[in-house]
């Protein structure tokens, strides 16, 4: 210990600790990644032949969404362009919902016409949490952005599910 042997030996194993550790580090990632890539949600096949529902949704909505980021840069101007983007979402909406219908027996109706009306009670109670949360006393002028990207947001991801659905049939 005096001649200082006992250092450099802690020191070796505290450098071989630390490589063993990085490999271990190492090993774990790369096989969490390829787990990952295994473990992805899988989408049900969708009917080939199928027109692309999503597809065409999401470029009629990116008119409205590039009409929002190219809209003057005042409260007012985007209060209206995210209107008019909801008042779109809301009709997509109901046609998506419309057309699932179409395809569904009347008891796989039922239980989408039920699970619709689950959608809208939590659609509501996120609408009125996004309205308390985002007002101009806690955010500002950003709040107009925030609860129009929020609220345009929750309608758009219920559309492409109910597309996705569609797109089976």
């Amino acid at each position: 210990m005096q001649n200082g042997t006992f250092i450099p030996i802690m020191t070796m194993y505290a450098d071989n600790h630390v490589k063993k550790q990085s490999s271990r580090n190492f090993i774990s990632f790369m096989l969490i990644g390829f787990f990952m890539c295994f473990s992805l949600p899988v989408h049900a096949i969708d009917n080939p032949d199928a027109p692309n529902y999503v597809g065409d949704f999401m470029n009629h909505a990116q008119t409205y969404e590039l009409d929002i980021q190219r809209t003057t840069h005042t409260t007012q101007s985007y209060i209206t362009a995210y209107a008019a983007y909801e008042q779109f979402l809301d009709e997509e909406l109901n046609n998506a919902y419309n057309r699932l219908t179409t395809h569904l027996n009347d008891e796989a109706q039922q239980v989408l016409k039920d699970s619709q009306r689950q959608w809208s009670n939590y659609r509501n109670a996120e609408f009125n949490f996004i309205a308390h949360n985002w007002t101009t006393k806690n955010f500002g002028s950003a709040s107009a952005l925030s609860r129009g990207n929020y609220r345009s947001k929750l309608i758009k991801d219920r559309i492409v599910r109910l597309l996705h659905y569609l797109q089976n049939y």
